[in-house]
């Protein structure tokens, strides 16, 4: 029998509170030399980030920026993120070492697949975003301009833009994990979802009209058919992760065949 935190696991509130400060703390410690790390190529990731709107952008155009201090921390904001996104895999590690005591031991060896396909699932859905949603709404946006209409962007609201559309995707990449928690907390499982596969198809493409940055339907269609095809992964999921659940019939069969008993 699988059973919960053993007494030893147990601890008082105030032990918890001070668990979760020192988890916190190594986080912020590593995100903090993440971001040293990230600032000493601050030039880089400025070339990687602009990369799709240069590409859309007429030749011989510029990005302008229209405070003094701007600039300083637009590389200041870059490194942030950049940190946040290289230790996100140890943010979720600390994450699940802090709630780990409080699991069945049959939880617990979901730790590390949680970590895995979660980090997996984040980068896709960015790198999605980044190489194949923006590129064709950004080409839309500059379409319009003409001799008389240039565009002049400014990176501040470009960035916001940008990274606020690459964190949707990632978030909704991670449609699989969401399912396989919801699935085990018995709130969903595969015959519903299944079952609902029309209305969700309606509800993602609501969902990326919403997320794509250009009303183009084909933009539209470009982040709508992998989140439909997460939905199938999901219902798949939604399977494992009931199948694992005993049945009490099961149980009380096995009960009625212990020896010693009538």
């Amino acid at each position: 029998m699988d059973n919960g935190p053993t007494e030893e696991e147990k601890m008082p509130l105030t032990s918890h509170l001070e668990e979760l400060k020192t988890r916190l703390t190594r986080i912020l410690v590593v995100v903090g030399i993440g971001f040293g790390f990230c600032y000493l190529f601050k030039n880089w990731s400025f070339r990687v980030i602009t990369r799709p709107l240069v590409d859309a952008m007429p030749a011989h155009s510029s990005m302008i920026f229209t405070g003094l201090p701007e600039a300083f921390f637009i590389h200041m904001k870059i490194a942030f993120f950049a940190s946040l996104f290289l230790t996100a895999p140890y943010t979720l590690f600390e994450i699940w070492r802090f709630v780990s005591p409080g699991l069945y031991k049959k939880e617990k060896r979901f730790v590390f697949p949680f970590v895995f396909f979660s980090t997996i699932l984040f980068v896709g859905g960015i790198l999605f975003g980044y190489f194949i949603a923006l590129p064709p709404a950004f080409r839309f946006f500059v379409s319009f301009s003409t001799d008389f209409l240039k565009p002049m962007i400014s990176f501040r609201e470009y960035l916001s833009l940008t990274l606020k559309f690459l964190l949707a995707f990632g978030i909704c990449f991670e449609m699989p994990v969401f399912i396989f928690f919801l699935a085990k907390l018995g709130v969903v499982n595969a015959k519903m979802l299944s079952k609902k596969r029309r209305y969700a198809i309606l509800i993602i493409f609501v969902v990326a009209a919403i997320l794509t940055p250009s009303p183009d339907a084909i933009s539209q269609i470009l982040m709508a058919v992998p989140l439909m095809i997460l939905y199938e992964v999901s219902i798949f999921v939604a399977k494992f992760a009931r199948r694992e659940k005993p049945a009490p019939q099961d149980t009380e069969d096995a009960e009625k065949e212990e020896p010693g008993r009538p």
